[in-house]
């Protein structure tokens, strides 16, 4: 792929990066450089294309945003490490796939874990990032959900819970799972400021989206 850009957007409300993502890509020419956006995000339901609203329990006056990435419903909030990839997939010599794309993603997450001495893993049919071992085993610490459109161009992103008022995820059914138990990396013992959670993501997504 072409040379990717970062670009850190702080802490900003989810329909105005929403907005920025669909007009960057509205946009974008065969010479725009790819991005990932890492912003932090006031508290946010978002809702997939296919979500279920059912699977809001309650709100809790946090505000619902329906949106068009894959996926169910989830939570951003403060102290979650939110990146976007602003991609054409179109750009690379091999061409990469969809699926490829979010495995990919998929393995930055679990080589950021790594880098903090946490364990996790994929699950399949349930896109995202699972705890592997201890007691919380199971939970999920990242959501995935991405807008592919036909042209192979690509934005929305992943997200990474680093340290987190967990409590609203207790309020929806996780990516439409009811029960399913959402951690961050606090509470597994990690101290690190979101920062730099932000910026180890980004390398790994970094090295992961320039292999040939």
């Amino acid at each position: 792929m072409m040379n990717t850009l970062t670009e850190q957007r702080g802490y900003e409300d989810y329909e105005t990066t929403f907005a920025a993502m669909r007009a960057f890509t509205d946009a974008r020419t065969s010479n725009t450089a790819n991005q990932l956006w890492m912003v932090e995000h006031p508290p946010v339901f978002t809702l997939g294309l296919g979500a279920d609203p059912a699977h809001i329990i309650h709100t809790n006056d946090i505000p619902i945003v329906q949106t068009d990435r894959g996926g169910e419903v989830t939570y951003h909030g403060p102290g979650q490490a939110v990146i976007y990839l602003l991609f054409d997939l179109r750009r690379q010599a091999k061409k990469i796939l969809p699926r490829e794309f979010v495995t990919r993603i998929e393995q930055a997450v679990i080589d950021t874990l790594a880098a903090y001495n946490l364990s996790g893993e994929r699950k399949l049919g349930a896109p995202g990032i699972y705890i592997t071992k201890g007691e919380h085993q199971g939970a999920k610490i990242a959501a995935l959900g991405l807008k592919i459109r036909g042209n192979g161009c690509t934005y929305h992103g992943v997200s990474l819970n680093v340290a987190m008022d967990l409590e609203p995820f207790s309020w929806i059914n996780p990516c439409g799972y009811p029960g399913l138990q959402t951690i961050d990396m606090k509470t597994l013992g990690v101290t690190t400021s979101l920062t730099e959670a932000q910026r180890c993501l980004t390398h790994h997504l970094q090295v992961q989206l320039t292999q040939p």
